[in-house]
């Protein structure tokens, strides 16, 4: 079977090398939202289970090019629906279209699910569907003419990973937050600290790579409870994600971080707990400008990162340039320790004072975003 690995901008390449490491066969980076690879329920179980910047798995149906309705209604319905629909399935249609002929969302959706239907009308010898059962969330997407239909096996999306039920003012997406670490040069084995934790998803993100812990360990997908899935093997894969965990939680662990909103903490210090991760990670209530080298985690240099407030709106820049000016600061107070910052400030390295070494481009939300990285200044041996 083949299979998309949907990840935003700017992620895609890191879930192919994820993919790639996890032995998943024919993995190949798309031009746009992915990448895909080819394998069993079970390898698109393991991949729902462990990648950390994926949005989404999905089961590839069918491809083709339909410049006219007619096409993709005849496309749609060859079709063998019911080789993995049963009888009371559920089977919504959600449909995006790029630079195509087709480039109506609704009509799309429409014609999609008259074919499915009159498909499934002959398999079943059924004139109506009740829809009962389980979700088979069909995801439509036409670009440059080309129809890839597929079937989404995550259900909510895979950055859902279940120990977020509060939010603070800017929630930072788990993949994203992921996606910063990974990119930060950052060694587990390194002490690592967040100067504007937030709700402290970084933190925790952090912590789940260093302790080999599968971000998907705890959450439910929709493939669970398709009937032609393989039920004990996606169990079996769950409980070994489990014992890797266990393990992990063996290792020393030198994680903090700190925000000078008291509320922000308290739903920190809940997401941390529900994470599995209580007593692992240190939290306090402090204003960036009095973090102290005493206040970090560990011996020898380390990572900062940090996603500070940003003006979006001119009478807010002056107090994004105070902010980015307390970071630098801070790396100035530790000799040796990498900044990495991420900040949709395009004045942030003026107001820094000085050149990152690296930047990557992300999207927060639909806010184009820079990733910084300032090495430290000395030996980082």
């Amino acid at each position: 079977m083949k299979w998309i690995a949907s990840a935003a901008f700017g992620m895609e390449g890191m879930t192919s090398r994820d993919l790639k490491h996890m032995g998943m066969q024919n993995v190949r980076v798309m031009d746009v939202g992915g990448a895909e690879f080819e394998g069993s329920f079970e390898d698109a179980f393991r991949a729902s289970l462990w990648l950390r910047t994926c949005d989404r798995i999905l089961l590839v149906m069918t491809r083709f090019e339909a410049r006219d309705y007619e096409t993709l209604f005849q496309g749609v319905k060859a079709v063998e629906w019911e080789k993995l629909l049963p009888a009371d399935a559920a089977f919504p249609v959600r449909a995006r279209c790029v630079k195509s002929q087709l480039m109506s969302p609704s009509d799309v959706q429409k014609i999609t699910k008259r074919a499915m239907v009159e498909r499934l009308k002959t398999a079943y010898r059924a004139d109506w569907f009740s829809e009962t059962g389980a979700m088979f969330q069909v995801d439509v997407s036409i670009r440059n003419d080309l129809v890839t239909v597929s079937l989404d096996a995550s259900g909510e999306p895979l950055s859902k990973r279940g120990y977020r039920t509060w939010n603070g003012e800017a929630p930072l997406r788990e993949t994203l937050a992921a996606a910063l670490v990974l990119q930060s040069g950052w060694h587990p084995k390194e002490p690592l600290y967040d100067p504007c934790c937030g709700t402290g998803t970084i933190l925790i993100e952090a912590a789940f790579i260093a302790l080999n812990r599968a971000p998907g360990l705890t959450r439910k997908f929709a493939m669970e409870a398709w009937p032609s899935a393989p039920y004990e093997a996606f169990e079996a894969i769950r409980a070994e994600a489990r014992k890797r965990f266990e393990e992990g939680l063996k290792r020393p662990l030198s994680i903090a971080g700190s925000d000078i909103n008291p509320e922000a903490i308290e739903l920190a210090r809940r997401h941390v707990k529900q994470a599995g991760l209580q007593g692992r990670i240190t939290l306090s209530v402090k204003d960036m400008r009095d973090v102290m080298p005493a206040d970090v985690p560990g011996e020898g240099p380390g990572t900062f990162i940090a996603n500070p407030p940003y003006g979006e709106r001119l009478d807010n820049v002056r107090a994004a340039h105070a902010v980015t000016k307390q970071l630098a600061a801070l790396q100035g107070r530790l000799p040796g320790w990498r900044m990495c910052a991420f900040s949709a400030d395009t004045g942030f390295e003026p107001a820094y004072g000085r050149r990152a070494n690296r930047r990557r481009r992300y999207y927060n939300g639909r806010i184009e975003c820079e990733y910084r990285i300032f090495e430290g200044l000395g030996n980082r041996d």
